[in-house]
């Protein structure tokens, strides 16, 4: 019984909980919360302020915002912190363990658009296009290419690195990128997956590589649904 009650005490309302010993589970008694994976995934590429976090997440109120910041932060997933002046701004960012539930993120994520009602045309973060992009990048094609690429949107601004047929990408000035792209999220996406012409959005530098850098991504085939039994 003790076990039990230091186990049901892991930051999770017993209330909520599954009750169940498997870990996937327990996963979801950590985030399946309804937005809880999404605030932890808009915290996968840097601290974020609530402002921000809320920006990103325009279905979110401020009040649930808050209780699953909260109840991220007791489970150990999410930390608070003050930044240093001048800015002296409370942020947000996701934990080391945190951070190790982007592979999870991603196996979802591919698995989810292979559904016939994923709608690609819906609103889409910054964050959640830069992370599809670590998420369905062809591996074999982009093995032969490397450097540095920007991106721009309004005055949030990343960069990813090229290499070993990976890209990371984090939060930084893409001044002196090979390419950088100006857009929005969702103008990038439409290139990306939605086969928009490269002119749809700015391109500044290598415009060879940036055709050939946004050739290296595309959804998984869809799935054939079984017509429903009479």
């Amino acid at each position: 019984m003790e076990l039990e009650n230091k186990t049901r005490g892991c930051s999770v309302d017993a209330k909520r909980s599954y009750d169940d010993a498997c870990g996937a589970a327990h996963a979801l008694d950590l985030i399946g919360e309804r937005w809880g994976l999404l605030v932890l995934r808009e915290l996968m590429l840097g601290p974020r302020r609530f402002s921000d976090l809320k920006k990103d997440l325009p279905g979110i109120s401020a009040n649930v915002l808050t209780q699953r910041l909260a109840e991220l932060e007791e489970r150990g997933l999410v930390r608070k912190r003050l930044l240093p002046p001048p800015a002296s701004v409370q942020v947000y960012e996701a934990t080391e363990w945190g951070l190790e539930a982007e592979p999870i993120m991603q196996a979802l994520g591919r698995w989810a658009a292979r559904s016939p009602r994923h709608d690609p045309t819906l609103p889409i973060s910054a964050t959640s296009i830069l992370l599809s992009l670590r998420t369905m990048i062809d591996q074999q094609a982009a093995s032969s290419m490397a450097g540095k690429v920007g991106f721009r949107f309004g005055k949030d601004t990343y960069v990813g690195v090229l290499g070993g047929g990976n890209i990371v990408i984090s939060r930084g000035d893409p001044s002196g990128a090979d390419v950088v792209f100006t857009g929005t999220p969702a103008s990038l996406g439409a290139v990306v997956y939605g086969g928009a012409p490269l002119s749809s959005i700015e391109v500044e530098g290598d415009h060879d590589m940036a055709r050939r850098f946004v050739a290296l991504f595309s959804l998984p085939p869809k799935v054939e649904l079984a017509p429903p039994r009479n």
